[in-house]
């Protein structure tokens, strides 16, 4: 009955666990795919081996990098992401991961520079060496160290040395060497900051036993700098920081924002990470049910990652059964985990000191059956744990299982068998002793000759700084001789910058004057045009014909209210100037009904709104035409005015007449109409220049004789352009 009851209680949180998570495993169902590790990289140009700097690489999960000089990155990633590599010079590049191996990107067709060859020979080099530290990192620290002093050796660049040194780091930490991994990582963060070396150096401080100066770390790291995956590294440190420092209420807050993160990105490790811790830190405290919800949860989602994960997981979680004394549920999952090893032993080996060996497993079966003092079970299980561990010569598994056979036979009154594995207990010590005396020797032996690579590297630094203070004295000398050329080089773009802040000026002052004398023209343009309109007034008037000289005085109204709202622009449509060609027109044909008729012709296909035209331009000429040309001609005469399409963007308006010409005009006229026709041709011509400075040569004004008859008559071609 009790332990029916606590396979419905297990089963009953597996439920909840799956519900809360269900979207993460569905996203998630290839457990080959979900490990997250860091693989390196680099962008080049396949000819010379040219690095690419500041290639963007972003992997379809939101995490984002950039290239360093030397062309390399690193990134979290893991198999089957598609990386996204784009650059200015290139075509963007899709990649597939595959494999933990480096990636190498070619770029074909990029610019070469005289340095390229020597250049590339040293990048390649220095990626090799990097790659085969990378290769030893967790086999043979010496190798990896020796290749990484290597690394340094070549023509490098601060960015290189620093991904030199956050590797020599990683292999400090990973063989426990965490004061030496410090010192790693902040030489790499003094070459180049970033975030993954400042992740790093925390979380080796923290390893190291120096929790305030890790949590102090931690905290002057700036979430912005963090990809999605770095900022759910950088919360969980952040709770495993406060962990060792008992502050559980603030370890619980930071798993829980990483969480968040973890959830929102779909980063399905972290997320089954950050449920386990959460489930360690309820149990620290004692707060049982909340932890046993969370290793639920954390479970389920191990599943769904990996069988070395999964794994991983039910070993921890049986150690919180056996932690509180729920011994049916740890030897449940303690023997799901031993099925799960084998699988996995089938192709990889697993390493003695791992918790997930087979002999460390039917080990802590068998001390939970004794706990529960089922002896006749327990028994079997040491024994097999025993047989494992001298099969993979695990002596320190296999001292503890025959000593506790030891125990177990008599309590169980075999005092024969006790007494036997008593005695084979005391042989595996001295077994024992004489390997630890061996392996204190090799880690001697392995600590001296670290300690030469790291000196060799030390003395590259060194080196590497002095030649730094040597450019930099060197520097320092030509500052001078750079400062008077850059003086020299303002100078000159301040009297550049003067210059043409001058030419502005005079331009803008040129408008004004150019806007000023224009208004003046119009000004004389008026008066002039009224006087001639008020003589003809005048003239109805002399000769008592009130009734014509009303109707005359109604239409220079129209005139005259229209040539004043004009007055005060350059510019105005072509189709209000066409309508004061018909005022004017139609006024002096009222006075001159006997000397000639006229005709306006505007072309259909023109636009006349689009088309612009400085206002009164053309009434001068008809003007001219009227009162210089046909007023004198003995019979009745013709004045055309023609308006038509020249191209697309240019029309042509010409005003022709058949009067007497303009040689025969001038032998009639006073020397006071000479002067008078002189100024008002003047006053146009003035405009016309003044316009065609301003508005780039809008407005063309041709004149000619009209025929070779003895009445040659007038001929006025303007040209108007569109804006």
């Amino acid at each position: 009955m009790k332990i029916s009851k606590s396979y419905c209680f297990l089963l009953l949180f597996w439920c909840v666990g799956f519900l809360a998570f269900a979207q993460q495993r569905l996203d998630n169902r290839d457990s080959n795919n979900t490990t997250v590790f860091t693989i390196r990289g680099s962008v080049y140009e396949k000819e010379s081996y040219t690095p690419y700097k500041n290639v963007e690489i972003v992997v379809n999960g939101g995490r984002y990098t950039r290239t360093f000089a030397d062309g390399s990155f690193n990134l979290e990633v893991k198999i089957g992401d598609e990386l996204i590599i784009s650059h200015n010079d290139f075509e963007t590049i899709y990649y597939t991961v595959t494999s933990d191996e480096r990636i190498t990107i070619e770029v074909i067709d990029a610019k070469q520079n005289g340095r390229s060859k020597r250049l590339s020979s040293d990048f390649k080099r220095f990626n090799e060496m990097i790659d085969s530290a990378d290769v030893y990192l967790k086999k043979d620290a010496e190798k990896s160290i020796k290749f990484i002093g290597n690394a340094l050796n070549v023509e490098i660049n601060a960015e290189q040395s620093a991904q030199a040194h956050e590797l020599l780091g990683d292999v400090y930490v990973y063989w426990k060497q965490y004061d030496l991994a410090i010192s790693a990582f902040k030489i790499s963060l003094q070459n180049a900051s970033t975030a993954s070396a400042k992740l790093k150096l925390a979380e080796a401080y923290r390893n190291d036993g120096d929790f305030n100066t890790s949590l102090s770390t931690y905290q002057q790291i700036d979430e912005k700098d963090l990809s999605n995956y770095q900022k759910t590294v950088w919360f969980e440190g952040l709770g495993d920081t406060y962990v060792k420092l008992k502050d559980y209420s603030k370890a619980i807050k930071a798993y829980e924002d990483g969480l968040k993160v973890a959830n929102k990105h779909l980063i399905a490790p972290k997320v089954t990470d950050l449920n386990s811790k959460m489930a360690q830190v309820y149990s620290d405290q004692g707060q049982t049910n909340k932890a046993k919800l969370l290793f639920s949860n954390s479970l389920n989602l191990a599943k769904n990652e990996n069988k070395k994960r999964a794994v991983e997981e039910q070993v921890k979680v049986a150690e919180f059964n056996s932690v509180n004394a729920d011994y049916e549920d740890e030897i449940v999952l303690r023997k799901q985990a031993i099925e799960g090893i084998k699988d996995i032993e089938r192709d990889s080996v697993i390493a003695n000191e791992s918790p997930i060996t087979t002999q460390k497993q039917n080990y802590k079966i068998g001390n939970a059956y004794y706990l529960q003092n089922d002896l006749e079970s327990a028994i079997p299980y040491y024994e097999k744990s025993r047989e494992e561990a001298e099969e993979k010569e695990d002596l320190d598994v296999k001292l503890d299982a025959t000593r506790k056979l030891s125990e177990a036979h008599l309590k169980s009154g075999n005092t024969e068998k006790a007494i036997e594995y008593n005695d084979e207990y005391k042989n595996v010590v001295d077994e024992l002793y004489a390997k630890k005396i061996q392996e204190i020797s090799r880690a001697a032996r392995a600590s001296r000759s670290i300690a030469e690579q790291q000196s060799r590297i030390t003395s590259l630094e060194s080196d590497r700084a002095l030649s730094k203070s040597t450019y930099e004295l060197t520097q320092e000398r030509n500052k001078s001789q750079q400062l008077i050329i850059y003086s020299l080089i303002g100078g000159l773009v301040l009297l550049l910058i003067t210059g043409y802040l001058m030419f502005k000026y005079i331009k803008q002052q040129r408008l004004a004057n150019n806007l000023l004398a224009l208004k003046s023209l119009r000004s004389q343009m008026n008066p002039h045009f009224i006087f001639n309109a008020l003589n003809s007034v005048n003239t109805f008037i002399a000769t008592n014909d009130e009734r014509t000289a009303n109707k005359y005085l109604t239409d220079f109204s129209k005139l005259m209210r229209a040539v004043l709202e004009n007055s005060e622009e350059d510019f105005i449509p072509l189709k209000k100037e066409i309508e004061l060609l018909n005022l004017y027109t139609k006024l002096e044909h009222f006075r001159f009904q006997d000397k000639f008729d006229y005709s306006i012709d505007v072309d259909e296909t023109i636009d006349v709104e689009e088309f612009q035209i400085p206002p009164m331009l053309l009434q001068p000429y008809i003007e001219n035409a009227v009162w210089h040309g046909l007023r004198y001609k003995t019979e009745k005469g013709h004045l055309n005015i023609i308006i038509k399409s020249k191209s697309k963007d240019e029309i042509t308006i010409t005003i022709s007449d058949d009067g007497i010409g303009r040689e025969r005009s001038k032998t009639l006229k006073t020397d006071h109409q000479k002067k008078q026709n002189s100024k008002g041709m003047n006053n146009i011509k003035k405009r016309v220049a003044i316009l065609n400075e301003m508005y780039k040569d809008k407005v063309d004004v041709a004149i000619a004789d009209f025929q070779d008859l003895e009445d040659a008559g007038t001929k006025v071609v303007v040209t108007l352009k569109k804006d």
